[in-house]
């Protein structure tokens, strides 16, 4: 069994009280026509059958929606990437973040679940209102192809290929480590976000090599800001914190 070096101690080194200090007034916020209109477009683009979203990061760990299965899947032409900025969220003005999105290349492995037979329009609606809030961000939303033990299905993806404001992108992951020790908004921290996340797919079997590697260096970087020395390392069966 693999060993974390980033811990539920360490993590909450990195915790610190901050103020939401609401929607960004440069962004053009979505309105209920608006998401109402985007998750049509996307009913009418869908495949017959369930629906399914691809999961990659908090989804996995923080669904907030209902799932009657949930499946292994890869997305081909994809990575994972700490490449969304943050000021809102798990970041802020004085100390921006960055959170997980898909950028062009690679594989991602992640997970897939389909949701309850419905009205997929209210389904997809229910999901766009927890995911995006403006209409800049409408664009990362699309239908992903991505391949199971069984068969290759499309899911509706969130943050996929993003480019331009609001991103930062092909970053060395030396770069995202000192960012992510140290970066806390009003609903947790970076370091939260990046535990729960590898801990999470190890569950599921998934072994990212560049999220594991972003453990240990923010592990380090937390032990270098803080002087905090542990005794040993945390094992990736914890219960993740939430």
């Amino acid at each position: 069994m693999r060993q974390m070096s980033l811990t539920p101690d360490l993590v909450a080194l990195c915790h610190r009280e901050e103020a939401d200090p609401g929607p960004d007034g440069s962004w053009t916020q979505l309105n209920d026509d608006d998401f109402r209109t985007l998750a049509l477009r996307l009913s009418d683009e869908a495949d017959e059958g369930p629906l399914w979203v691809f999961a990659y990061g908090s989804l996995i760990w923080k669904p907030a929606f209902e799932s009657v299965e949930r499946q292994r899947a890869t997305a081909y032409g994809w990575h994972r990437s700490f490449c969304l900025d943050m000021v809102r969220w798990r970041g802020s003005a004085a100390q921006p973040g960055l959170m997980l999105a898909l950028e062009r290349g690679g594989r991602c492995d992640g997970v897939i679940y389909r949701l309850p037979d419905g009205e997929k329009p209210a389904q997809i609606e229910r999901l766009l209102r927890r995911e995006i809030d403006d209409h800049e961000s409408t664009g990362s939303v699309r239908w992903v192809p991505v391949r199971t033990a069984q068969a290759t299905l499309r899911a509706l993806g969130f943050w996929v290929g993003v480019t331009g404001r609001g991103t930062s992108l092909n970053q060395p992951l030396e770069t995202v480590a000192k960012v992510l020790a140290r970066a806390c908004g009003h609903v947790g921290s970076g370091a939260e976000y990046l535990y729960n996340t590898v801990s999470h797919l190890e569950e599921f079997g998934i072994r990212d090599r560049n999220l594991w590697r972003l453990q240990r260096l923010v592990a380090d970087e937390i032990r270098s800001i803080h002087g905090h020395v542990e005794t040993g390392a945390q094992s990736v069966s914890a219960v993740p914190i939430t």
